[in-house]
């Protein structure tokens, strides 16, 4: 991918992020999750209604690689059926891991194919990963 095109394609989703701010509803679970080595500290609300999820939202204080991951990962997965969902978690944590991975699941997410040459991005760039996946497993557990 052109850098170019990766640096807007992440400013763009840094300062207009989907789906950024928490709405009061209890039909949402609500996780938390922060970065021992950044400012990084978002709240992260989903719903799933019949095996799809039906929104995800999240607000905090975060630098612009987790920011913008967050923006992407969430437009991606509104809509999708869980076992989808976990699949393309799965394949963006490889990627960023530098494991092997399906690049075709993660469109715009592929913007972050490179950010293993700043190790101490990597955290970055997982943390909506890790509250994403978090959500589900307590939603699947009945929490």
């Amino acid at each position: 991918m052109d850098d170019n095109l990766r640096r807007e394609i992440i400013l763009d989703n840094y300062q207009e992020p989907f789906h950024k701010g928490l709405i009061d509803d209890n039909s949402y679970c609500k996780v938390n999750t922060n970065s021992e080595s950044c400012i990084d500290n978002l709240d992260f609300i989903m719903k799933i209604s019949n095996g799809i999820i039906e929104d995800i939202r999240f607000d905090g204080e975060a630098c612009a690689i987790s920011t913008s991951a967050s923006s992407i990962l969430i437009r991606k997965l509104i809509g999708m059926r869980i076992d989808d969902a976990k699949d393309l978690l799965k394949n963006y944590k490889n990627m960023i891991n530098e494991k092997d991975y399906d690049e075709d699941v993660l469109g715009e997410l592929n913007v972050y194919n490179e950010i293993s040459k700043q190790p101490n991005r990597k955290n970055c760039a997982l943390l909506p990963n890790v509250a994403i996946e978090k959500l589900l497993g307590e939603m699947e557990n009945g929490k």
